[in-house]
């Protein structure tokens, strides 16, 4: 079976599923995307490894996993999405040390979060692609295709932030408050308030 690399499109919230997102991947050389449903931390852990500018003040799981692997020459060569059962899939980390190959059965959203911090490849077999992919743009123009990128991280923070503040409220804050309460929500691990804050200031 042939392997087809996959990137990552982007994250957004799901719509048919509670507290769960939708990772978008696509084809590198084709135009299918494979959604997934991940649960909200692993969409943060993915979210956070996508965007640079957000960098937690202590590790998570999956970078506490990064460093330990590193700590003992563990690289982790790849990622293959090797199957589909009943709406699951299932994926294998393919890890190298001492040159000798180990494959760990992995969730697919754990071995994406693993994947973006190795720096890793995503694959998947092109019959699960032909089975579960689908066209969301069929030949788009480079500004739709642009504005489909955009779908990132910034789709991720679909419900109102923690402390009660929509984004109407935060349009009435200074640049000056919007930084102070970025750094507070980063200091808090509030991954969620803090990526929303970005996009405000962004904005302006």
């Amino acid at each position: 079976m042939s392997l087809v690399r996959l990137n990552i499109k982007g994250i957004s919230y799901s719509q048919t599923q509670n507290g769960a997102y939708a990772l978008i991947l696509n084809e590198v050389d084709g135009d299918r995307k494979l959604p997934i449903v991940i649960g909200a931390f692993e969409a943060q852990s993915i979210a956070i490894a996508l965007e640079k500018e957000i960098r937690p003040p202590r590790p998570l799981t999956h970078d506490l996993f990064k460093n330990f692997a590193d700590r003992f020459d563990v690289v982790v060569k790849q990622v293959i999405i090797h199957k589909l059962v009943d709406g699951v899939f299932y994926s294998s980390i393919i890890c190298e040390r001492d040159k000798i190959e180990e494959i760990i059965d992995a969730r697919t959203s754990d071995a994406i979060a693993l994947a973006l911090r190795f720096q890793a490849p995503i694959f998947t077999y092109k019959n699960i692609l032909d089975k579960a992919g689908i066209y969301l743009k069929i030949n788009p123009t480079k500004e739709e295709d642009a504005e489909d990128d955009s779908v990132l991280v910034n789709d991720l923070i679909a419900e109102e932030l923690e402390a009660g503040a929509t984004q109407d409220d935060l349009k009435d804050k200074t640049l000056e408050e919007l930084h102070n309460m970025l750094d507070e929500a980063v200091s808090n691990e509030d991954y969620e308030k803090a990526a929303k804050l970005r996009d405000e200031i962004s904005k302006r």
